[in-house]
């Protein structure tokens, strides 16, 4: 057999799932042990293949729509949160829902709500199309969210009354760039109103400073995650703009581009909010399979952070 080249792995923590993801994949399955399979939910209950695949074993049956959930049967809304029309939808059909939204993606929605309430036009720093940015601006009526991706759209912004104006933001973004976007917004609006504690989450907060603080060591980063998931695709974009152009984002050892690993001394490995940590140890496994491996193990932060699951299923 040929000699193992050697290789540095630098197992950044903290990683894997949050305390919004972990009680999201609970209530999914206290309402199978509560009701029995199957159990509907609408949208991926949190953005990971791995999550999914197994609890579509168990019977969950994931839709994109009300109108695919029988009347007789629980269904349960995602972690990132769903617009108030689909609240709305479910009690006009009489179904047995249950929201499992993140509750740091609850305390957006209500400042939102409070913002509109007050005759605030609202400005949501976030991802077009993403699920968390679709069922954020789905609390308050339509005129009354703009959207922003970066600090570039800031310039294009008509809104209604410019010294009238408050911002939210997704909870999975970038926290650099989401601080440059903030910056442009109150430059250009000087009385604008923001949150009094930051939207992003601790978990994609402590994650990006994670991969920020082993950059300077690393000639390359594999992160653990879904390319749907904002929070895993973050790592990516943070490290790569810290000088380490050769990142992956991989579902599984399967997706590993290993040529790009060819010429790596010291290899970073982490996983995004959603990822199992059954997927990492998967794809430790296989890295000291192919290589003469030493691990060092990095903590930037201690999270124990927990969140309660609803009281119906308590």
């Amino acid at each position: 057999m040929p000699e193992k080249k050697p290789l540095e792995i630098i197992l950044a923590s903290p990683r894997g799932f949050c305390a919004g993801v972990d009680r999201a994949i609970k209530i999914v399955e206290r309402a199978l042990d509560q009701w029995g399979p199957p159990v509907y939910v609408r949208h991926e209950i949190v953005h990971n293949r791995r999550v999914i695949e197994t609890l579509k074993g168990k019977g969950v049956v994931f839709v994109e729509s009300l109108d695919q959930c029988p009347g007789d049967r629980p269904v349960i809304f995602s972690a990132h949160g769903v617009p108030k029309s689909v609240i709305s939808e479910a009690k006009r059909r009489n179904l047995h829902f249950i929201d499992a939204v993140c509750p740091l993606v609850s305390k957006v929605h209500n400042e939102a709500i409070w913002n509109s309430r007050n005759g605030r036009q609202v400005i949501m720093v976030g991802h077009k199309g993403h699920q968390e940015t679709i069922g954020t601006m789905g609390q308050v009526p339509g005129d009354d969210f703009l959207l922003v991706e970066d600090a570039a759209d800031v310039d294009r912004l008509e809104p209604r009354d410019e010294n009238n104006l408050s911002f939210v933001t997704q909870t999975t973004l970038s926290v650099d760039d989401t601080a440059e976007t903030i910056e442009a917004l109150r430059r250009r609006f000087p009385n604008i109103v923001g949150p009094k504690v930051e939207d992003i989450c601790y978990a994609a907060s402590n994650r990006q400073a994670a991969v920020k603080a082993i950059s300077d060591r690393i000639d390359a980063l594999i992160v653990a995650g879904a390319p749907n998931s904002s929070n895993s695709k973050r790592l990516v974009e943070v490290v790569r703009k810290m000088g380490v152009a050769n990142a992956q984002l991989v579902q599984g050892c399967d997706e590993i581009n290993w040529r790009q690993l060819g010429g790596v001394a010291v290899l970073g490995v982490t996983s995004g909010a959603s990822a199992p940590e059954d997927l990492v140890q998967e794809i430790m496994h296989e890295l000291c399979r192919r290589f003469d491996t030493t691990i060092e193990e990095f903590t930037f932060k201690d999270e124990n952070v927990s969140f309660n699951l609803p009281r119906s299923l308590q």
